[in-house]
């Protein structure tokens, strides 16, 4: 069975979030650390594979992606069939709107409050939870009605935003008064091949 290679960081959910869907998918993985507090992402030879100095990055034989979201694109249209990404255009736009949370709402809200607390950045904390407490918001009122977020299944949109939300309890924002979200991570967590990663909230 042909192999990826991933260039990752084992606290990162944008990392994680690869590793999960590669899980789901039954693909092989190989798993190269990146040693993020020497600056390896930096320098040769991730910066040539990714100018913007930032992981993951995963190739895929001659091919080599960066960012999340794009790989989850990437590997549900390869390797996923129809199921986790369909092609038709409606279906398509709406797990795309959520990608496009995925990277901003959610990793400017819950992802900014985890990396000030857990990991020191000098980031605006208040700032980051009341951005937190609005898509959370959100995302309960939009998981009340329906079990995934973007069709009527899991696709790559579940995939990329239920990491940092399940994570945020790191960074003070904790999932207590939203039942809705954590069922949905319960949904997630019993999908064949599913697979945690360090922090992450379990809702069983």
């Amino acid at each position: 069975m042909d192999t990826r290679k991933l260039y990752d960081l084992e606290p990162s959910g944008n990392c994680y979030k690869v590793r999960l869907f590669c899980a789901l998918l039954g693909l092989e993985l190989d798993i190269e650390p990146v040693d993020f507090m020497a600056g390896a992402h930096k320098a040769s030879p991730l910066i040539d594979m990714n100018p913007f100095g930032e992981i993951p990055v995963l190739e895929d034989g001659e091919i080599v992606l960066r960012n999340s979201q794009a790989i989850l694109v990437y590997l549900a249209r390869k390797y996923g069939g129809e199921s986790w990404l369909p092609a038709d255009p409606v279906e398509m736009a709406r797990v795309v709107s959520w990608l496009m949370v995925a990277e901003s709402e959610i990793a400017r809200g819950p992802n900014d409050a985890r990396l000030h607390d857990k990991f020191g950045f000098p980031l605006d904390i208040d700032k980051a939870r009341e951005k937190a407490a609005r898509i959370l918001g959100i995302l309960e009122a939009h998981l009340s009605k329906n079990d995934w977020l973007a069709l009527d299944r899991a696709t790559i949109a579940d995939i990329a935003c239920m990491p940092y939300v399940a994570l945020g309890h790191e960074g003070g924002v904790p999932l207590d008064g939203y039942p809705a979200i954590r069922a949905w991570i319960g949904r997630i967590e019993a999908l064949p091949g599913f697979i945690a990663m360090p922090g992450l909230e379990r809702t069983a």
